[in-house]
């Protein structure tokens, strides 16, 4: 399957959910719980038995109060009614005792499952990822897990075993009290369920369109959410809440056709259910009218049917979830059906990083819906040294990063670190030797200690410290009053722009990557905050290879090399000198920028050493 989003509207078969379902639970995961499965089990279909037994006691019972006049002794209906309570107390706690020790079996698969899609999400490639729909996604997983759970007691443990207590009790009726009462009972069940399931068919249509109305409404609540500094600046809160309330509106319409349809449906059972009731007591009365059944057989047929109707009286909420879950199940299965757009090769080795020399080799590569993003691009980078890259807008310099990091593979070419082609080497390994810095860092709404962690988990407070000192932060991390157990709030957003960027250069530097990406780290900020983060990226740059994309041309200008990207090609490369004696694209933009009023400093914001020159920090 395609590196997409699963539909929304899927429809799920119940064959395939129990099959899933199945295949779940006999998974090596799931082997320590087996002895509980098969317990389970064993209570469910003994609480069966003793539902089908209590009536033919209480039916014993009756009749000896009946025959006390021939003699029969009170300990034989106080006999009887002792079965009948103990039956009927085993077929009520059977169940309950079952749910209390199946309880973690169906948790831990809900987790087993939940885990598995939530990684498998993770893995997926870039493009999925900016296509998602994140509220939507998480909908999908949350009810998927869910339905395993509500499979598991109503499928397996309700209806499945209701069905084995109707065979029980026809074949009982049957044998001891006349043909006729099994006749009744299967033809009642058989209208009943036949009612249910029409009426549930199209109220399972109804709740899915319900639910479609759900995932949009949460999908645009989550995106509104997220983004609330956009809509608040464009001010456009009344239009935000206008359309999440036309897809409340949408979702009201279809719960309120789906509430209406259910009055339909609990007329339909009662109906039949009563006319069931009707004909049992009719027959049975008749027969004890004749002689051939006593009045405790009577009452027992008539309770047989009316514990046969106790579980039937959700079936048909019971099967418009069971139907409902199965859909969510295929959801939940489709994605984690879903396999990357990128991903390592069967034989792929971990990266082998001498120094950190880049090549690309004639790469090309075209986004969707572009005749072109990178059109056969060539250059090499050594090791250690520092490279710019500059353009236009939509000239390629993102995507030559992208490329880089492997999100995408070109579509002609080689890249090569070190001599290796991306494509023969672990993702895990080559993202571990590049470390980036991004024109907005987005930081996870936790402590200062732990984003700065997030470049390297393993390592120690003193290395943590060292790195933000290098980030030019330590000072205003020792001015905060919790210090590194700062909360820095969703995304970040209780930092300034150049502390976040500050936090991200900490998280490079922590990482000690071969090979440093600063994907115009700066162009966001104000030109004294961008000094200060410029120092920090000089700082984390020094002893490794270092690529930076810029739009600043002065944060570039004392590269070893700039490369002038422009409709997807190298149209110039070269030293910032050479570049502006060219008089070409570069001389044009650095003009531009003079022109636009942008103050430089006197001395390159970068170090314009040679490679050979640097140090490692």
């Amino acid at each position: 399957m395609s590196d997409t989003e699963p539909a929304q509207g899927a429809t799920g078969g119940l064959a395939p959910a129990m099959s899933r379902l199945l295949s779940l639970l006999s998974s090596p995961e799931m082997a320590r719980w087996r002895p509980r499965m098969a317990f389970a089990l064993v209570l469910t279909i003994a609480s069966k038995f003793f539902a089908v037994g209590a009536p033919v006691a209480f039916g014993e019972g009756v009749n000896a109060i009946t025959e006390h006049a021939t003699g029969v002794t009170a300990m034989a209906f106080v006999i009887a009614f002792l079965l009948y309570a103990g039956a009927r107390f085993a077929s009520v706690g059977a169940p309950q005792w079952r749910d209390a020790i199946f309880a973690p079996v169906s948790q831990d698969a809900q987790r087993l499952v939940a885990v598995r899609v939530f990684g498998h999400v993770q893995r997926l490639s870039l493009n999925f990822h900016q296509t998602k729909r994140t509220g939507a996604l998480n909908r999908i997983i949350d009810r998927g897990a869910q339905a395993i759970d509500f499979l598991l007691r109503f499928l397996v443990f309700n209806i499945g075993p209701t069905i084995i207590e109707l065979l029980l009790a026809a074949a009982v009726m049957g044998v001891a009290y006349g043909w006729e009462f099994p006749v009744i009972a299967v033809i009642t069940v058989a209208l009943y369920a036949a009612a249910t399931f029409s009426v549930t068919e199209w109220r399972v249509r109804l709740r899915r369109e319900m639910n479609d109305a759900d995932n949009e409404a949460s999908a645009r609540a989550v995106d509104a959410l997220i983004n609330f500094e956009t809509v608040k600046s464009f001010g456009a809160e009344a239009r935000e809440t206008g359309r999440y309330n036309d897809s409340m509106q949408r979702y009201a319409d279809a719960a309120a056709k789906s509430q209406s349809s259910l009055a339909l449906l609990n007329g339909l059972q009662a109906l039949v259910m009563n006319l069931g009731l009707l004909a049992m007591a009719l027959v049975a009365g008749w027969k004890a009218w004749i002689g051939v059944l006593q009045a405790g057989d009577v009452a027992a047929v008539t309770l047989i049917l009316m514990n046969i109707y106790q579980p039937l009286n959700i079936l048909g909420w019971a099967y418009r979830e069971i139907k409902q879950s199965a859909v969510d199940m295929e959801r939940l299965y489709d994605t984690l059906d879903l396999q990357p757009d990128v991903a390592d090769a069967d034989n792929a080795q971990p990266l082998q990083v001498q120094g950190g020399e880049v090549a690309f080799e004639n790469v090309h590569f075209s986004h969707a819906g572009r005749d072109r993003s990178v059109d056969g691009v060539s250059f090499e980078i050594p090791a250690g040294s520092f490279v710019g890259v500059c353009g236009p807008s939509g000239a390629g310099k993102s995507t030559i990063l992208k490329l880089l990091f492997r999100f995408y593979d070109p579509a002609d070419g080689a890249i090569r670190i070190d001599g290796q082609d991306l494509r023969s080497v672990t993702q895990d390994s080559l993202r571990q030797a590049l470390g980036l810095v991004p024109q907005e860092v987005v930081l996870f709404n936790d402590t200062l200690r732990m984003n700065v962690l997030y470049g390297d988990p393993s390592t120690d407070e003193a290395a943590i410290w060292d790195a933000l000192d290098r980030a030019h932060l330590k000072a205003f991390v020792e001015s905060l009053p919790d210090g590194l157990d700062t909360m820095v709030g969703e995304r970040g957003l209780k930092l300034s722009g150049g502390e976040k960027q500050r936090v991200g250069v900490a998280r490079a530097i922590l990482k000690n990557p071969a090979i440093l990406v600063l994907d115009e780290a700066t162009s966001a900020l104000d030109s004294e905050t961008e000094r200060e983060v410029q120092l920090a990226l000089n700082e984390a740059a020094k002893g490794r290879t270092t690529i930076a994309v810029a739009h600043r041309l002065s944060t570039i200008a004392g590269a070893d090399r700039i490369l002038v990207m422009d409709k997807g090609r190298i149209a110039e490369t070269g030293t910032h000198a050479e570049l502006i004696a060219q008089g070409g694209i570069y001389a044009g933009m650095w003009k531009r920028q003079i022109e636009a009023g942008e103050r430089y400093s006197s001395a390159p914001a970068v170090p314009v050493t040679s490679a050979s020159d640097r140090t490692t920090a």
